[in-house]
């Protein structure tokens, strides 16, 4: 597998727009520090996001995983770009000639999936560290561990969110195409959910219950949006006799779905290459 890995990274080594944008991801990832400057005002109210608690343990395990997801779509044109690369430079062919299987192949495409993910939960991880020990409030063991589960949901949402990219750059073969199906079938989940909730069962639980098992829904509610959670949020709301109540918490249960989309996605990438004659 190291070799599998080294071969495609050694491909990446030599694609400048690969190199820039995934630079370019990491950077903008660190600006989530400069969120502790941000102030607004809410009426004659200046409310300053740091003093809210969103650099707190445990909260700040869900807000960093959740702001650095929005981000993921850098790395994504990384992906599909990778496997448009592997049709429009032969590479795919010529690595066939020389001996790698289309199993192998997929393999070594998934392995640099799953490294991308890992390197970024890592970061996502020593970051929210470094700010949590510097602007908590809390720092005993204790509270630092709690929420940690949100660091593997945020893996697991990366690996099948880039692997969804992978199967769309396998199926499409060029990348500006492959995000594009990425872009329509995103509308396709929203007018889905809206018509089912709306239309056809005219309640929002069960639209939610269906639209779980759909692959870009399901990665979104492994990490629920945090801000609800926030005192002057909180505070709004009872004023304002509004119920802002969500689930938080990472089920066993969305984690399976989405294991499941890896699955798919991966093997359909394989089926794919395996029914083509390359």
């Amino acid at each position: 597998m190291l070799r599998l890995l080294t071969i495609e990274f050694q491909k990446l080594r030599y694609s400048k727009s690969a190199k820039v944008l995934t630079i370019a991801y990491f950077i903008i990832l660190t600006f989530i520090a400069l969120i502790v400057s941000i102030e607004f005002n809410i009426g004659d109210i200046k409310v300053r996001i740091a003093d809210q608690g969103i650099f707190n343990f445990p909260f700040i395990w869900h807000f960093n995983t959740y702001v650095a997801a929005m981000l993921k779509f850098f790395l994504a044109v990384v992906i599909v770009s990778m496997m448009a690369n592997e049709y429009s430079n032969r590479t795919l062919k010529q690595n066939l000639i020389d001996g790698m299987s289309k199993r192998e192949f997929v393999l070594s495409k998934f392995l640099t999936v799953t490294a991308f993910a890992l390197i970024s939960t890592v970061f996502v991880l020593v970051m929210t560290l470094i700010l949590g020990y510097s602007f908590s409030d809390f720092t005993e063991l204790s509270i630092v561990l709690k929420d940690t589960e949100f660091i593997l949901a945020y893996f697991i949402k990366l690996t099948a969110f880039f692997s969804f990219c992978l199967f769309l750059g396998v199926l499409v073969k060029r990348s500006a195409f492959a995000l594009g199906f990425l872009f329509i079938w995103w509308i396709i989940e929203s007018i889905s959910f809206a018509l089912m909730k709306w239309q056809l069962f005219k309640d929002t639980e069960i639209a939610e219950n269906i639209v779980q098992f759909f692959p870009l829904w399901s990665m979104s509610n492994l990490i629920d949006r945090p801000l609800e959670r926030l005192s002057f949020v909180k505070s709004a709301a009872s004023q304002l006799n509004a119920d802002v109540g969500i689930d938080y918490a990472v089920h066993w249960y969305e984690i399976v779905i989405v294991i499941i989309w890896i699955f798919i996605f991966i093997y359909g990438s394989y089926a794919l290459l395996k029914k083509r004659d390359l």
